[in-house]
């Protein structure tokens, strides 16, 4: 379990689609103080899942980041809105091991 999982736990509660917060709010609801990080660098409050383990905290729980403003000490996650389409094609592609999607499938087509 993460440290920061009550993050999580916290945005999965809001009924709101937007839930405007400081980072003293998240250090408040999480009991874990922000790394420096945090505070000046932009993109550590990207929502790319393999940024940090918070991320992957506001991303499970269905939002995302925005309108980060590192000066003001504030941001607003937002509800992720997918297309219902999204993954639904999921699992449903098997390559066997051993197969090599690189290679051509008619080697000798330049030839001719």
């Amino acid at each position: 379990m993460s440290k920061y999982e009550a993050l999580g736990d916290f945005l999965r509660q809001q009924s709101n689609d937007q839930v405007p917060m400081s980072f003293d709010d998240v250090e408040r609801i999480t009991g874990v103080k922000l790394p420096p990080s945090a505070d000046k660098h932009q993109p550590w409050w990207s929502n790319n899942p393999s940024n940090n383990t918070m991320t992957r905290v506001w991303l499970d729980a269905g939002f995302e980041s925005e309108q980060v403003d590192l000066l003001g000490r504030k941001l607003v996650f937002r509800r992720a809105r997918y297309h219902p389409l999204v993954g639904i094609l999921k699992d449903v592609t098997f390559v066997p091991p051993g197969v090599d999607l690189t290679e051509p499938l008619f080697p000798d087509w330049g030839k001719e």
